[in-house]
């Protein structure tokens, strides 16, 4: 195709403002914030938790004005990890809800304080909008535009869903889902019983298990509108399984997904087993899909037209039809048919989403993405894939709500080499607006496609906006995410490409510290495969405190995990040391959860690493595998089909249990060995990681096991004194360790590593 990713546009007036845009994009990001005394001061903690986030939200409807979400890290502390598994409560993740004025990008809050915020909507002439919070008590708002000022709504008593979606409808009404009364004493009663008792009986008889039926209760609810002058609450969807619904603009069509699993499911979740319901016009509910399983669905904006794709085949249909039409792919074959596939007739395909106006729909197969008409099913290509390996990806990145434009994000799998393209629905046309190697995030193009935003990062800092026209000319970065690090040097990222054991190639993502990059200590951190660079708060911690981290990419074959991370990880330390930057002398390894269980059985596999750090990683895969009740059966699928990929059950194959234990192989380890808990860690309980540290222990190795009681999974969100000692204590582990040159960070804390 003419404008393929590869293609460019130089020459053209628009690209010169382009690279005007990149060159200015490599100036200070703020010339008037505060400048540290030292460019080369290391992070702390404490610069850990004041770094923000921005996330880019809906245009409204004349696309005059923006939402952007900014979050600092800090805000989320807090997180009460004994209430996992209750549907009442909602992790505090804190936000600062902004305006912005799409011209200019001059911004103002909407909100007075950070809060904890849901589904957000613009009403249908852009005056209001409506939000919904998730804070401890669950709050519908309704801010004005004209008064900038913001009410609450008031329900009648009843209580916001946690999980509420809004709408507006063409009258002005507000479609939300409310729990039943009795919902929150119910909630708490079976939390309280479960956690505290005094007795708590289970039986192996009941369809659920006990943390399900909790689980289940989070989509409880019914569907309302709300009348703006009146206040009053029509009932539109009665008490449900509501995992999802949609609104047409007139509220009359009201489609929605109902749970159906009639009992725990061990094969893959609760929500396999669910139905597409719907009334139209006041009648009564009807079934429009009777199974959920193996079906994709896309509504357009109307609410009422909508496609799905099953069996490689996409239908289009509205709620007014009685049978919906296959666009494209393979007829259902007729019971019995063992006829030969046939490449033309049964190619099959996946709805990736329908246009807003209906009139198209993008669908990928396995020689790339298209745009059909759903009028007579002809295609245009979006993306050629020619090699299913190494070619480049291509993904929809947005739709104008006109229906009219396109954006498609390509990206290398070989290369930090990516790519936005506009496509003109109407003609086809493709323009590559941007092709280079920084990180182009959640792309959002205004209503009429005449204004595009959309995060730009690079080199593993934290994501800046920008706002544009629709064809990326003259763009202008209008908030900076994180002025307080303009003036410090911070470490810098790249692509490393490696072979594996198996002479397959992988890549790496390294960090390196901007003291020096030859010869330095070097830590990997692990979990599966690794390729973008975006912003990692402990990966760059360490490397500002003159650390090489790795982040390597392993290939899994199914019975054998533990094998993927002994030929990958190794494979990229040889790497590290054959480029010089590792010194093969001061090598560690860490990681989180899955990471965490892969460094573990890595360092029973080999000596190479001088020390190692699991951080809330299973040690024990058959105590594990029944375990973590509050995650219902996720922890059996995970070992029998998904991510730990045993590929049987335990009963099958016991034998690959007891080889996927890190446990069972504890008299292997000589690395130095911390292990860091949660006490309230309901994903993996510090219990099996402890086993860890009690065999460790036993055999006289050197090991450390640090519980964080009140913490959760992963890095302690509690307090900032407990976030702060999690990063001292990680870098203080591999400084007892490795060894590292001191005088490269002189500023940092010199004490001896913690009891």
């Amino acid at each position: 195709m003419s404008s393929s990713p590869d293609s460019r546009v130089a020459g053209r007036p628009r690209r010169s403002l382009w690279l005007l845009g990149v060159w200015l994009c490599t100036l200070p990001l703020a010339l008037t914030a505060q400048r540290p005394a030292d460019r080369t001061a290391p992070l702390t903690p404490a610069d850990l938790l004041d770094v923000r986030t921005l996330a880019i939200g809906d245009f409204s409807p004349d696309g005059r004005w923006l939402l952007v979400r900014q979050a600092r890290r800090g805000d989320g502390l807090g997180f009460v990890a004994a209430r996992d598994g209750d549907p009442s409560y909602v992790r505090p993740a804190p936000a600062r809800l902004l305006l912005m004025n799409a011209a200019t990008g001059d911004t103002s809050a909407i909100l007075s304080a950070p809060r904890t915020l849901g589904a957000m909507a613009w009403s249908r002439d852009g005056a209001r909008l409506a939000i919904a919070t998730r804070d401890s008590v669950p709050a519908l708002l309704i801010w004005e535009r004209d008064r900038q000022r913001v009410r609450p709504v008031s329900l009648g008593g009843a209580r916001l869903a946690e999980n509420s979606d809004v709408a507006w409808t063409d009258d002005g009404r507000l479609i939300v889902s409310v729990r039943e009364r009795g919902w929150l004493q119910e909630v708490q009663a079976r939390f309280d019983s479960l956690v505290r008792g005094p007795i708590a009986v289970q039986d192996g008889t009941e369809p659920f298990l006990a943390w399900d039926v909790l689980r289940r209760l989070a989509n409880r609810a019914l569907l309302v509108s709300w009348h703006p002058g009146t206040g009053r609450l029509d009932t539109l969807v009665t008490p449900t399984q509501l995992t999802s619904w949609t609104a047409s603009g007139d509220g009359a069509a009201i489609t929605w997904r109902e749970d159906r699993t009639a009992k725990t499911n061990y094969e893959g979740g609760a929500s396999n087993e669910a139905r597409l319901m719907a009334h139209v016009n006041g009648g009564a509910p009807r079934v429009v899909l009777a199974s959920m399983r193996g079906v994709t669905l896309s509504h357009a904006a109307d609410g009422r037209r909508y496609a799905f794709a099953r069996d490689g085949a996409i239908h289009v249909a509205s709620l007014d039809d009685t049978t919906p039409r296959r666009l494209i792919g393979p007829p259902p074959r007729a019971r019995g048919d063992t006829a030969p596939a046939d490449s033309a007739r049964d190619e099959r395909w996946s709805l990736v989403r329908l246009s807003p106006t209906a009139d198209a729909v993008v669908a990928s197969t396995r020689a790339g993405l298209f745009l059909v008409n759903t009028t007579d099913g002809t295609r245009r290509t979006l993306h050629a894939i020619t090699d299913t390996v190494t070619g480049p990806r291509a993904t929809l990145a947005d739709w104008s709500a006109d229906g009219r434009t396109l954006l498609v994000s390509v990206t290398s799998r070989t290369a930090w080499d990516r790519a936005l393209v506009r496509v003109d629905v109407a003609t086809g046309a493709m323009d590559t607006l941007v092709r280079d190697g920084r990180l182009y995030g959640s792309p959002r193009l205004a209503p009429n496609g005449e204004r595009l935003a959309l995060t730009i990062a690079q080199h593993g800092a934290p994501a800046d906006l920008w706002l544009a026209d629709g064809r990326l000319r003259s763009p202008q970065r209008v908030l900076v995410s994180n002025p307080q690090l303009a003036a410090r040097t911070l470490p810098v990222t790249q692509l490393v490409s490696y072979l594996d054991v198996d002479g397959v190639t992988q890549y790496g993502v390294l960090t390196l510290p901007s003291a020096g990059t030859r010869n330095v200590p070097t830590v990997f951190s692990v979990y599966e495969s690794f390729f973008d660079d975006g912003f990692d708060a402990t990966t760059m911690y360490l490397a500002s405190h003159g650390y090489a981290v790795m982040k390597p990419s392993v290939s899994f074959e199914i019975g054998f995990p533990g094998e993927a991370w002994l030929k990958g990880v190794t494979a990229a330390a040889n790497k590290l040391i054959e480029l010089g930057i590792a010194d093969s002398a001061r090598l560690g390894v860490h990681g989180t959860s899955y990471g965490g269980y892969a460094t573990n059985l890595l360092v029973t596999q080999t000596q190479r690493f001088k020390a190692a750090i699991n951080i809330s990683g299973k040690v024990d895969l058959i105590s594990f595998y029944t375990d973590s009740p509050r995650l219902g059966v996720r922890n059996v699928n995970a070992a029998e089909r998904t991510q730990d990929r045993i590929g049987a059950t335990m009963w099958e194959q016991p034998q690959k249990y007891v080889q996927h234990s890190a446990v069972m192989f504890a008299d292997r380890i000589r690395t130095p060995l911390l292990l860091i808990t949660g006490g309230e860690d309901h994903n993996v309980p510090a219990l099996n990681t402890r086993e860890m540290y009690f065999a460790l222990r036993r055999l006289g190795r050197p090991v450390t096991w640090v519980n964080y009681v009140d913490g959760g999974h992963g890095i302690p969100m509690t307090t900032a004194a407990q976030f702060t000692d999690f990063h001292e204590r990680v870098l203080q582990w591999y400084d007892r360790y490795l060894a590292r040159d001191t005088a490269v960070t002189s500023n940092a804390a010199a004490e001896s590593p913690r009891p």
